[in-house]
């Protein structure tokens, strides 16, 4: 298990996001999917945390509404040996 594992926190994009990441990643896959009781925070239902794996890594993302913005400055650095 990893020590650190990111944490993205998003409005209501998680699972698009998630998705997004990994068809881009290969060997990347998804996790799991948590959503909304009856009790909330969100409508019952809609996605409320999302984990996925991007080649190795575990990432987790969190629909909290817009209280934080999801801004370039938590963008991912990726080491490519080419741009293709």
């Amino acid at each position: 298990m990893q020590k650190i594992t990111p944490f993205l926190w998003f409005d209501t994009q998680a699972e698009e996001a998630m998705n997004f990441y990994v068809s881009i990643f290969k060997n990347s896959k998804i996790g799991s999917i948590a959503r909304n009781g009856e009790g909330g925070p969100g409508p019952k239902g809609t996605v409320m945390s999302v984990t996925f794996n991007l080649d190795g890594q575990e990432f987790i993302a969190l629909n909290a509404g817009p209280h934080f913005k999801f801004t370039p400055a938590i963008s991912m650095f990726v080491n490519c040996e080419t741009q293709a």
